[in-house]
């Protein structure tokens, strides 16, 4: 064993290594907590200013984050943030937890990695871990990290160790978090694995899956997530179905789910949210493209699951004709714009494109989001409802429900509205349907 892993061993086990977390957003810095509250030294790195001032402040601005937990472990002085890469040099193990959007064409946009990745080089020493939990396509670890670092001369696997290790992070999830989520680690040789877990499993309690390198843990992420949307793509296409044979789709899938057995329920809805399921499958596709490969099923369900807010709205009108009331001019209040239940999380929201559907088609659009007060869209500001009033509902020629909150009185909804469109079926204990249409 050489000297540098040895070292860089030992430091991971007594905890006298530093950790630095590049980038501070819902996966970021729920990370750069844990570390912190496992007694290493954490520092976390940010280029937004704001969060940089927030958690040295000792602020918490992630919903999955314990506020007081994250005071106690700034004031402590165990946790960190800067703009200043240069305390990279400071710094034994990098964990970098950047976006990975789609660009305009759809394609990945990696910049945010490229940057980062080029920003620790510039301060990186031996003896380093530096591992990736950026979503991205298989290949990005070895082919676009690993030549920048070694341009500072140090070589990968000798000098320090690079590995991927995904990110599984599921905003308001009740029952796993960072620290209880199985982690999969693929390093860049046996050493890289083998640091790089031994890391997360010195602070994490999921445990730790060693694969065989950083290509075959950027795809699993892949096909965690491009499982989910083809199987939330089929329950679409079957709602769509269901409604035309005058079908309730929701029963059929609650009768689905009784089987023990090769049966795994998913629902429809309005479309996909967050960052990952409606991304990631373009992902692969990208890459798939460089094999001479089309990714016919994984591009179906996608347009399926991309088509759905502009169903809704057709739906919608369709509710609307049956009452005489055109959409144009009609007054259209949807409720919910976070991509999820009982989140402030709006990232490719599906509700979004709901309320930009309806605009386009000239309806009076209201929302309201108890969790949401504004949000920009396409680099417009939206800006909604600051209570959901008797007048509220009352006034709307229909409403439409996008996001299940839990805290909606769902029976007072549907008594005060003429017309309710429930695109998640967060009605279905209502006694009263007269007036309620599911998706």
């Amino acid at each position: 064993m050489s000297n540098v892993k040895t070292e860089l061993l030992n430091k991971i086990q007594d905890k006298s290594a530093v950790v630095g977390i590049v980038g501070l957003g819902y996966v970021g810095l729920p990370l750069a907590v844990e570390f912190a509250k496992a007694g290493y030294r954490t520092i976390g790195f940010d280029v937004q200013s704001q969060k940089v001032d927030s958690v040295n402040a000792g602020q918490n601005y992630i919903g999955d984050i314990v506020g007081d937990t994250l005071k106690h472990v700034v004031e402590s002085g165990a946790l960190s943030a800067t703009s200043d890469f240069s305390f990279i040099k400071d710094v034994d193990a990098v964990a970098i937890a950047v976006p990975t959007p789609l660009d305009k064409y759809q394609q990945p946009d990696i910049s945010y990695v490229k940057g980062s990745t080029e920003s620790v080089a510039k301060y990186m020493h031996s003896g380093m871990v530096i591992i990736l939990e950026s979503t991205t396509y298989p290949g990005t670890t070895e082919e676009l990290l690993k030549p920048i670092l070694e341009a500072s001369g140090l070589k990968c696997g000798e000098d320090f160790y690079l590995a991927f290790s995904p990110e599984r992070v599921d905003p308001g999830n009740k029952q796993y978090k960072t620290k209880n989520t199985p982690k999969v680690v693929g390093g860049v040789g046996k050493d890289g694995t083998e640091v790089a877990a031994a890391l997360y499993r010195n602070v994490l309690e999921g445990g730790v899956y060693e694969v065989s390198s950083p290509a075959v843990a950027e795809m699993e992420k892949l096909l965690e997530n491009t499982y989910r949307n083809i199987n939330i793509g089929l329950a679409n296409e079957m709602a769509i179905i269901c409604n035309r044979m005058g079908i309730n789709v929701w029963d059929v899938i609650d009768a689905a789910k009784t089987k023990p057995y090769g049966f795994q329920a998913f629902y429809p809805g309005p479309g996909l949210g967050g960052h990952c399921i409606p991304l990631d499958p373009f992902y692969l596709s990208w890459k798939a493209r460089e094999f001479d490969y089309h990714t016919r099923l994984i591009e179906t369900s996608g347009e399926i699951n991309t088509s759905m807010p502009e169903y809704v709205v057709d739906r919608a009108m369709k509710v609307l004709n049956r009452n005489k009331t055109a959409m144009n001019g009609a007054k259209v209040l949807v409720l919910g714009v976070a991509y999820k239940s009982d989140i402030d999380d709006y990232r490719e929201s599906p509700a979004l494109n709901v309320i930009d559907h309806l605009i386009e088609e000239g309806a009076d659009t209201t929302y309201f989001d108890p969790y949401i007060s504004e949000y920009k869209h396409k680099g417009v500001i939206h800006t909604g409802a600051k209570e959901l009033t008797d007048d509220l509902l009352k006034s709307a020629d229909i409403v439409i429900i996008c996001t299940a909150h839990a805290c909606f009185d769902y029976d007072r909804i549907q008594e005060l509205s003429k017309e309710v469109f429930d695109t998640r079926n967060a009605m279905k204990d209502v006694k009263d349907r007269s007036n309620i249409e599911l998706l």
